[in-house]
């Protein structure tokens, strides 16, 4: 869908230009050097305002054009169903039986059924952090939810830069867009005894460079500093799904019981059913 919404958005505005009698010869004929000198101090700005981690991260978190959000109804379903395991582990063996699976998760035979879940690293330590403390015996269900909240505003943080750093990008397009407009006026006015209809060109190519600016801003840039935030926000709801399951269980919640106050704590277009999760949850091998 976005991919269809770039497509959309180039389709409306130069349609409409055509079709009220605009001619694409001068607007193409400027689009390499004005996209050259809005794009490269776009660029530029962009590596100058953002660190090395932040930039990498923008990067690797461009295939929210393809993949909207990081997680979908099948991986909550595998979430909860990690969940109810070590609960139900927990319930019946004690805490110290989960010593094994939350200090080596990675060789974790429990984990390793949820393959999902298991190559997710940074959602793994988060959890194994929290039931390591708990069973270190720290079980006060008001102290772990300040940590847990504290760790995720941090996590949010930083999920959300690549979506402010984008932002800040569009911010600035418009204005790099006019530099690129006075420079053509500049070269315009270093012709001026030329003929008017050269010298009506020139100006038309100089104001390319301002409908560049905001165009790109408002049509692409901005649109993509969305989306980022929007897949941040979806990364940042899985911890969040992790903390309500866990308090829930501190509280003194059965393990069913538990993951149902998760489920419900999802949104419902990826929330599975309460039928749905109870029979995943039968259908799982007893924790050893």
């Amino acid at each position: 869908m976005k991919i269809l919404g770039f497509i959309i958005v180039i389709v409306g505005v130069f349609s409409g230009y055509i079709l009220a009698g605009g001619h694409m010869d001068p607007i193409l004929k400027a689009l390499p050097f004005e996209m050259l000198t809005i794009g490269g101090a776009a660029v530029g700005a962009f590596l100058i305002a953002n660190t090395t981690h932040v930039i990498k991260d923008t990067m690797k978190s461009m295939n929210c054009l393809i993949k909207p959000e990081a997680h979908n109804k099948e991986s909550y379903m595998e979430l909860l169903s990690v969940l109810y395991m070590l609960f139900k582990l927990a319930r019946t063996k004690g805490w110290l039986t989960l010593e094994s699976h939350i200090e080596e998760p990675e060789e974790s035979e429990l984990f390793k059924q949820f393959p999902g879940f298991h190559g997710n690293h940074h959602a793994i330590t988060f959890l194994c952090d929290y039931l390591r403390i708990i069973s270190l015996g720290n079980e006060n269900p008001y102290e772990i939810e300040a940590l847990m909240d504290a760790e995720i505003e941090t996590l949010e943080q930083e999920k959300m830069h690549p979506s402010h750093a984008m932002s800040t990008m569009a911010d600035g397009v418009p204005a790099l867009g006019i530099v690129a407009a006075v420079l053509g006026v500049i070269k315009t006015m270093g012709s001026i005894s030329e003929p008017p209809e050269v010298l009506g060109k020139m100006i038309g190519g100089a104001l390319v460079g301002t409908f560049l600016g905001v165009f790109l801003a408002y049509g692409f840039i901005g649109p993509i500093a969305g989306a980022l935030g929007a897949r941040g926000e979806s990364e940042i709801l899985y911890y969040k799904c992790i903390k309500v399951a866990v308090l829930a269980f501190l509280n003194g919640a059965a393990p069913q019981i538990a993951v149902e106050f998760s489920r419900k704590f999802l949104p419902h277009h990826i929330q599975p059913s309460f039928s749905e999760l109870e029979e995943k949850l039968n259908e799982l091998p007893s924790p050893g």
